[in-house]
């Protein structure tokens, strides 16, 4: 693990000798030698600081809590006597008893308001240190009481009336089941996830995070962050509603007297955007300004809604003795706006006789009895109700169906009396009570919601808690508890003391424009109505004071790149960039200027918020992941998929275009944060799910292999890195990406030399080094590396060993070796062959590049141009299907794909093409064919040239590695042959034979290359065996072509090894000794020899042939290709032609720019079946 110490001094000048010592003393066990003053030199002591690598919150990289430096001093310290057995270790493995000290001594400090508010009394005091002071608070004032604060809101004071009129007592106790019985299986799971281990400051978003994983918890988080942000939106316009239309009516900046319908509404929605712009901003600046003024004023504003709620039920035991005086004036059936008429009569009597009222003025011309009136005005009686008759008075029965309403209907008294005609237009319609919007039963879900918002107020307090563990469970559940039982029995009370004209007017224009709710409090409706005002003022700005703070823990996590602005803020810590944001996200809320249009808003957030929380709850359940140890022990997966089904469930019923909307957004967020987020290893259990999910669908695919419909190339790419554990051929992985187009499995490996304890560090180096190559390249799959004593074994261990069960690769990406035949060590060219035979042996296909340096970037573009297939041989169509796949990446899209074939002189290559275009039809791959014809021709004298250069190179290989007096042995060897064979232009003199001879058994010898297994003391027996090399810087000598052998001289089966060798033996002659030439003159005499094409290897110059006559048909049909794909000829069965196999595919592949060589699996990978 890497460690960075920093020593720094408190006081005192020191040498950095004597911190250094006492540096190494600590972690050699041994006390620092103390020097004068002990107790000075104790105060003077320097610091030392551990820092290991992990996440940027020391309290989630760290194996345990540690709060001091003192304790994470002394957790490093151990007693060197009795401990010397785990001395190596007490560096990264602390003593028992320093880890019990720390947590004892463990003190989590408030991470929200509070510490800015401490920052901000410390300003001045800045220079003294004060003890940390351990949290205090308990359950009540802890937990309780904020969750109280934050559950009764603004709904409850301004709509919660108007549910019950409209939804009924039965509908809206419904509404309210459901919404109560939703946030409490929410706090429950809720519960489980905060006492399974300390949750620092963060609420929702930390949990959700560490639970389902950075993408989530960041989506969610969002989420959470918008749902409160508009809340404070709400709160605010519900603020300025009981501003304008209760408290202060002349305040209106547009008026609304003397307008109706539509342009009344534009008037109130204008005022309520003017004076909410106004109070956003005042707020803010006071959240700007100091967090402490709100936190103060939190206890007042709490104050104010126990207050109001208990002055509603003071007023509602009233109503049973003495029910409060607020009539309602009725026309006929319809409720009339009682503002400008003192009586609800038409005429009264007085001492001059019948005289008319204010009342007769609004529906008649004149105020004399004659006037001409409105004619439903005329022919329907005035009738005044008690708009309170008291619980005891029966009007439950009447309330306890729902009546909706489409906007602009009149709110009319059930079983009452009414004439009217059908088709009668409505006259006058300002002067009655009208609904202002339609209403429905989820709409009454979606505003009714957000009133039982706000459970997440004790866990985003967790850092100020004595006992978090313990009281946000007991102070959350009492909590919802205490608000689902005020909410359920106010459902019945309003229903039973308000009559129901009354309690469908939502601003109470028939009761004098009072608030319906307040003409039930005691002793005044005046309390009810300041009391709401200020606690939906506290509640929005404690939304301003907690949304950028949520805002700030996201950015400073760092998951999302866009937001690592907001992470930012004053030098205290304020979050002013994020207020900012938050501010601003508001104001579009409350440009919307609607109460009943916001809090929809804000219900699917805190609804998808809330689902989350149930899901990471019941994930952690079922996945019984060691970690997950609750201290709440009432929770069941069962409770919080039910809790999770609701959340889903009232999404929907709000509003089901909002829900899509929502889960967009957070879809979005998360496939952003999987793209370009920063990668978090949090312990979630996405990942916990995503092994299990693995683990079961590996047990599936490990059953049976998959049908040719399901085969795709799963790779496993072999790259080279050099001695920086840089890879060498970036290009390898960008032809993965564009083979690969993301999908299917990919393995990047590499093989290093030595042993794995001396290359672990070289080995994390590499594997990091593929990490980054292949985030660069966006190559999703995984890295693995090899250290084995050869690179041989490597790679034959990542071929063997990469995978897992049925996931394994099927497939081999590797380049063709660069330079192989000017290398000094042969052993490249030799691994390669190996790794093509091993390969073959494992049934799997093998793809190599050639010019891989050449092949185009993720970021280029072919905007025309041809890939060409050569197919000499069938291989199970890998070759029709990689093309196909590479025309899928945006790179090859535009090529054309070409499809040649080889025809032999007794094929009909007519036949053929028409045959090959109807094969390529069913397969459903276009592309245009063509069939080439290659005739027998005679073997040109630049074949036999090339074979004999291959040859004597390859005799040049065997001996390259050997010493320099076995150099000089086998130098005097080949030129003995050689002069020898000058000699033989005399027939008479020399006898030369051409024999076959086989292969040694395979036991007789092991498959070794040739230089490990010859003797190097070995001296050479006669008959001399012919050595020809040939130096690559000496042209080849001129010659004409001789005949060549007729097939039967050289035929052999393709089963047998065999080495076809010439020996000679020269009449009368002795064997020269080893030694009896110079090593000058036999260099000479080897580069001034000619040529022996007729002792050449006739399996060798077929061989070449064949190369050199495909080569030329390829370089003229394909010469202009952006990428030409061939059959790769397999390796000779016996070793000792390696080296020429090297040579055949390089002459097949001269001159071409692009060449992938392909070589089939042994199965079958396309097909036309469907």
């Amino acid at each position: 693990m890497s460690q960075r110490f920093t020593v720094s001094k408190s006081g005192g000048e020191r040498r950095p000798s004597d911190i250094q010592g006492e540096v190494n003393q600590l972690f050699e066990g041994d006390d620092p030698p103390a020097s004068g003053g002990a107790e000075a030199e104790a105060e003077d002591a320097a610091e030392v600081v551990l820092v290991l690598k992990g996440d940027s919150n020391p309290k989630e990289s760290s194996p345990f809590i540690n709060s001091s430096d003192a304790a994470a001093e002394k957790s490093q310290q151990y007693d060197g006597k009795n401990m010397a057995l785990f001395e190596e270790e007490m560096d990264t493995s602390p003593m028992v008893s320093s880890l019990l000290s720390s947590l004892a001594n463990y003190s989590n400090l408030p991470q929200g308001s509070k510490e800015h508010e401490e920052a901000e009394n410390n300003d001045g005091e800045s220079s003294r240190k004060k003890p940390v002071k351990a949290p205090q608070l308990g359950t009540l004032m802890g937990v309780y009481m904020p969750c109280i604060q934050n559950i009764f809101g603004v709904i409850l004071f301004l709509r919660m009336t108007w549910l019950v009129g409209i939804g009924g007592v039965i509908g809206t106790f419904l509404i309210v089941f459901m919404c109560c019985s939703t946030t409490m299986l929410t706090a429950i799971s809720m519960s489980a996830i905060a006492t399974n281990g300390v949750v620092p400051a963060g609420g929702a978003y930390y949990m959700i995070s560490r639970s389902l994983g950075p993408e989530f918890g960041g989506a969610v988080g969002i989420c959470f962050y918008l749902g409160t942000t508009y809340a404070g939106a709400m709160y605010i316009l519900g603020a300025i509603e009981l501003l304008l239309i209760y408290i202060y009516p002349g305040a209106a900046i547009f008026p609304l007297e003397g307008l109706e319908g539509a342009e009344a509404e534009a008037a109130l929605l204008n005022n309520m955007r003017v004076y909410g712009t106004i109070l956003l901003t005042s707020m803010a600046t006071v959240v700007f300004v100091g967090v402490k003024y709100v936190n103060k004023l939190a206890l007042v504003f709490l104050a104010c809604v126990i207050l109001s709620i208990l002055a509603v039920y003071a007023g509602v035991i009233k109503t049973a003795v003495d029910p409060p005086d607020f009539p309602v004036c009725l026309l006929g059936n319809r409720t009339l706006v009682w503002k400008t008429f003192d009586v609800c009569a038409k005429t009264v009597e007085s001492a001059n006789g019948t005289v008319t009222t204010q009342l007769w003025s609004m529906f008649c011309d004149s105020p004399l009895l004659n006037a001409t009136c409105d004619k439903y005005f005329v022919e329907n009686n005035l009738t005044q109700v008690q708009g309170i008759p008291g619980v005891m008075s029966g009007i439950l029965a009447e309330n306890l169906f729902g009546n909706y309403y489409e906007k602009g209907d009149l709110i009319a008294r059930k079983y009452m009396d009414s004439v009217e005609e059908q088709d009668q237009p409505l006259t006058n319609s300002n002067r009655y009570v009208l609904a202002d919007i339609a209403s429905f039963f989820t709409l009454l879900v979606g505003i009714y919601f957000p009133s039982v918002t706000g459970i997440m107020a004790g866990s985003n307090r967790s850092g100020d808690l004595r006992d978090a563990q313990k009281s946000i469970p007991v102070g959350t559940i009492a909590a919802i508890t205490t608000t689902s039982i005020v909410y359920m029995s106010s459902v019945f009370l309003f229903g039973a003391c308000i009559e129901g004209v009354v309690l469908r007017d939502k601003f109470g224009e028939g009761v004098h424009g009072n608030l319906v709710i307040g003409t039930l409090a005691w002793p005044s409706p005046w309390v009810i109505v300041i009391g709401s005002f200020f606690s939906t003022c506290g509640a929005g700005l404690q939304s301003l004071t907690g949304a950028p703070r949520l805002l700030q823990a996201i950015a400073k996590d760092g998951i999302v790149p866009a937001l690592r602005i907001f992470g930012h803020g004053k030098a205290n810590g304020e979050p002013t960039w994020s207020l900012l944001l938050t501010a601003c996200i508001c104001e579009s809320g409350i440009l919307i200027a609607s109460l009943d249009a916001v809090a929809p808003i804000l219900s699917m957030f805190f609804l998808m918020c809330y689902m989350f929380v149930n899901l990471a709850c019941a994930l952690q359940t079922l996945l019984r992941t060691p970690n997950w140890r609750p201290r709440f022990k009432f929770y069941h997966w069962a409770l919080s998929f039910l809790g999770m089904s609701l959340c889903l469930t009232l999404m929907f019923i709000c509003s089901w275009y909002y829900a899509i909307v929502a889960m967009v957004i957070a879809g979005s967020i998360y496939k952003y944060i999987e793209f370009a987020g920063a990668e978090k290893e949090w312990g979630d259990g996405i990942r916990g799910l995503s092994l299990s999910a693995a683990r079961y669908a590996l047990m599936r695919l490990d059953e049976e292999p998959p049908h040719t419909k399901n085969w795709r190339p799963q790779l496993l790419v072999l790259v080279s890195t050099d001695s920086e554990q840089n890879v060498e051929q970036p290009r390898l992985l960008s032809l993965t990406n564009q083979l690969k187009a993301g999908k299917g499995l990919t393995i990047v490996g590499t093989a290093l030399e030595g042993t794995y304890l001396e290359n672990y560090s070289q080995t994390q180096k590499a594997e990091q080094a593929l990490h980054k190559l292949m985030e660069t390249e966006k190559v999703k799959g995984f890295c693995q590396v090899t250290v084995s004593s050869n690179m041989r074994d490597a790679t034959s261990h990542l071929l063997q060993a990469s995978g897992l069960g049925g996931l394994k690769h099927n497939a081999v990406l590797v380049s063709w070796p660069r330079n192989w035949k000017q290398g000094d060590d042969n052993q490249t060219w030799r691994n390669f062959i190996e790794l093509v035979r091993e390969t073959t042996a494992a049934n799997l296909a093998m793809l190599v590049p050639k010019n891989i340096s050449a092949f185009p970037s993720n970021g280029e573009r072919f905007t025309e141009g041809h890939i060409d297939v050569w197919w000499i041989v069938h291989d199970g169509g890998m070759l029709m299907l990689l093309p196909f796949l590479l025309r899928q990446h945006k790179v090859w899209r535009k090529c054309r794909m070409r499809i040649f074939t080889v025809a032999q002189m007794d094929d009909n290559s007519i036949q053929m093409k028409k045959d090959l275009t109807t094969f390529l039809y069913h397969l459903r791959i276009d592309a245009m064919v063509e069939v080439v014809e290659m005739h027998d021709s005679d073997i040109s004298a630049y074949t036999y040239e090339k074979t004999l250069v291959m040859e004597q190179r390859s005799q040049m290989l065997k001996k390259i590695n050997l010493t320099k007096n076995e150099r000089e042995r086998e130098i005097q060897s080949i030129t003995d042959s050689s002069r020898g064979s000058i000699r033989r232009k005399n027939p008479a003199a020399v006898t030369t034979q051409l024999s076959v001879t086989e292969e040694p058994p395979a036991a007789a010898k092991e498959e070794k290359p040739e230089e490990e297994s010859k003797s190097a003391s070995s001296p050479v027996s006669p008959p001399a065996q012919v050595q020809l090399i040939h130096d690559n810087t000496t042209p080849a000598s001129p010659a004409t072509p001789a005949t060549p052998l007729t097939p039967g001289e050289g035929a052999q089966s393709p089963g047998e090894q065999v080495q076809m060798t010439w020996t000679e033996k020269c009449d009368g002659e002795p064997d020269k000794p080893p030694g009896a030439a110079t090593p000058g003159g036999a260099i000479k005499d080897i580069f001034n020899m000619k040529p022996e094409w007729e002792n050449l290897n006739h399996f060798n110059v077929r061989r070449m042939h064949t190369a050199l006559r495909l080569n030329e048909v390829i370089i003229k049909k394909s010469s202009e290709a952006k990428l030409v794909l061939l059959n790769m000829p397999g390796p000779p069965k016996n070793r000792t032609g390696d080296e020429n196999y090297m040579e055949f595919l390089e002459v097949l592949t001269d001159g071409l720019n692009r060449v992938l060589l392909v070589r089939g699996g042994g199965r079958e990978v396309i097909t036309i079946y469907s």
